[in-house]
């Protein structure tokens, strides 16, 4: 699996000749160059995840990728007159042959009741992807996990938590582009990357713009 990170949880991710993206958001400042695109994955609506104006510009270049996510994403897509497939939790649809399954409702309570609907994203039964929230484990081995690292709703110690209960192979950072470069490249690595490394998860330090191989 080749992953290339962009701003915040836009995650390029290529598997089994298949590419798919995730949450284009209005942390991209560019749109990512990407063609022979097969599927636009969308964990919730808050714009940092669903950038309309972008993900309209994706979709011109690849007019062939489906936009996959929920009802709630889903009305919002309708009314600007983009067409959409519903997962719904614990559903599984395929792309090319890749496997997508649902987990989890809810994103994570910044203040009193929570904000939104969120769904995590198991892909090809290998990368999770929980989008915001730090709650729903999924029932079966995760071998990388995209583990949330900041955000107003974030606790470093519970995302610490989370990544362990997870217990994947290996883990790198999303949803980090309220920090300082300054502070992704030091301050992570120490009191997330150390955390998880002491119990044998590898934790990969994936900078904005950077690919690797998993």
């Amino acid at each position: 699996m080749h992953i290339t990170k962009h701003a915040q949880s836009c995650l390029l991710i290529e598997v089994e000749g298949v590419k798919l993206l995730t949450d284009i958001g209005s942390y991209s400042t560019e749109v990512p160059d990407v063609s022979g695109l097969s599927c636009v994955l969308i964990t919730h609506e808050h714009q940092d995840h669903l950038d309309l104006e972008k993900l309209q510009t994706v979709l011109s270049q690849n007019p062939e990728a489906k936009v996959i996510t929920h009802a709630a994403v889903g009305e919002k897509l309708t009314e600007a007159g983009i067409a959409w497939t519903s997962i719904e939790p614990g559903e599984t649809v395929e792309v090319n042959g890749v496997s997508i399954e649902s987990f989890g409702t809810e994103h994570a309570v910044i203040y009193g009741s929570s904000p939104c609907r969120n769904t995590g994203f198991l892909i090809a039964g290998k990368l999770f992807m929980p989008g915001d929230a730090l709650h729903d484990v999924p029932n079966k081995q995760v071998d990388i996990l995209a583990l949330p690292t900041g955000g107003p709703w974030h606790k470093m110690s519970e995302a610490i938590d989370y990544a362990k209960k997870v217990n994947p192979r290996i883990a790198f950072p999303i949803h980090d582009a309220m920090y300082t470069e300054s502070y992704k490249q030091t301050s992570i690595p120490r009191w997330i990357g150390g955390q998880l490394e002491a119990v044998g998860i590898t934790f990969t330090n994936l900078a904005e713009g950077e690919s690797g191989e998993f």
